[in-house]
């Protein structure tokens, strides 16, 4: 008989790296890597210059934290918007403008997306993320998951950007294990997919609830 398949919280950060990184690099439209020398440490803080937390929960709890410096916020913001097609000359020039923060909030908000489906599909586990958080501090500001854990470990992951400007990343949860007692099939999720169904149902219902048109000419010769 096999040995069971064990997956531990660094797996689960392998994940949410991967999520990091594929979501960054999508949206900019630029490399942005992480490093494969990761960081134990004993708590968790939003550091300068701009502080995103999210925080989750279901089958297991979390904290996700990503601190940017002043440089690699402009960078991601300015390559993102520009990538939308937004002209050079309308983006915001300073890392504290509500734009930036805006912009990294949602970013966060899809990268912890993608990392709860990795989750759902991967270990078929659910769990719930709030609304990201985001603050312009010049201060490091603690910050703790509000519920107890057995035994909390937290990580600290440096990701580079195409232009060398570095951000971290650390993670807070609840030291755990998922143990794979045997094979099972994986949902696969077509983002294109769904949007193309969902663009053919509305098209439909859009035909079917579309007037009739009746030819006048017609109903006169028949007296109606």
């Amino acid at each position: 008989m096999s040995k069971p398949k064990t997956i531990s919280t660094d797996d689960i950060l392998v994940m949410l790296c991967s999520s990091v990184t594929k979501v960054l690099t999508a949206a900019t439209g630029t490399q942005v890597g992480y490093s494969p020398m990761v960081q134990k440490i004993t708590r968790t803080c939003l550091r300068p210059d701009i502080g995103c937390f999210v925080l989750f929960d279901g089958g297991f709890s979390g904290l996700v934290i990503i601190n940017f410096s002043a440089q690699s916020a402009m960078e991601i913001y300015r390559s993102y918007m520009m990538n939308m097609g937004m002209p050079e000359s309308e983006l915001a020039s300073v890392h504290t403008s509500d734009e930036v923060a805006n912009m990294l909030g949602e970013l966060m908000n899809q990268i912890v997306g993608d990392f709860t489906g990795n989750v759902g599909s991967e270990l078929l586990v659910s769990i719930n993320q709030n609304q990201p958080k985001m603050l312009t501090i010049n201060k490091e500001v603690m910050v703790s998951i509000d519920t107890n854990l057995d035994r909390p470990q937290a990580r600290r992951v440096a990701f580079t950007t195409a232009r060398r400007n570095v951000f971290y990343m650390e993670l807070a949860i609840d030291r755990t294990e998922f143990i794979k007692l045997h094979e099972f099939e994986r949902e696969e999720v077509d983002p294109d997919r769904i949007l193309a169904e969902q663009a053919k149902g509305a098209a439909a219902r859009s035909k079917a609830e579309s007037p009739v048109l009746v030819d006048t000419a017609l109903l006169d010769e028949l007296g109606l």
